[in-house]
């Protein structure tokens, strides 16, 4: 049984689009938590209101659902910002891996201004920061810099788990 893999960070960060691309050179499913989100919580964020941990509780719930049901693998995308998501995700799989994609406000912000149109606005990208707890050494996963290409990301990610994943293929 393979791990599945969760690409984490702040808003911007390229979650979904490093994730779909590790799921596709890894030939496991994606799926980005974003379409697990309920129409209130969507609507809040395009307010310019953050979640709180009520909001997050039952999204969280249906990722850990996803992970779980992810016997040879897969690759989702999700924030996952505090330690205590994390966990939430671990009580469903615990051996999911953690590729945190991690880069400077600034880099970012220039990310996000490519992006209109998204329901994330720019505005709370400061709280995601403030938010935001790195993964801890008892965690498995690694934080990668994304101020590099998709590739090279996903290269790294790959080297830092010994490569074990880079021929995974599912039957």
């Amino acid at each position: 049984m393979n791990p599945p893999i969760v690409v984490m960070g702040v808003s911007g960060s390229g979650k979904s689009t490093v994730g779909a691309a590790l799921a596709q050179r890894l030939r496991v499913p994606f799926a980005d938590a974003d379409d697990f989100h309920p129409p209130a919580n969507i609507a809040k964020m395009t307010a310019g209101e953050p979640l709180d941990d009520d909001d997050r509780h039952p999204w969280l719930e249906a990722i850990g659902e996803w992970l779980a049901a992810r016997t040879s693998g897969g690759v989702m995308s999700c924030s996952a910002l505090k330690r205590q998501y994390r966990d939430q995700l671990r009580l469903h799989r615990a051996d999911v891996e953690f590729l945190h994609l991690a880069g400077s406000a600034d880099v970012i912000s220039r990310r996000q201004a490519s992006r209109p149109g998204h329901f994330m606005p720019a505005a709370l990208l400061a709280s995601q920061f403030q938010t935001l707890e790195p993964l801890e050494d008892d965690e498995r996963g690694v934080a990668i810099d994304v101020n590099q290409d998709i590739d090279s990301i996903i290269e790294d990610y790959l080297e830092s788990t010994g490569s074990r994943a880079s021929g995974r293929q599912d039957p």
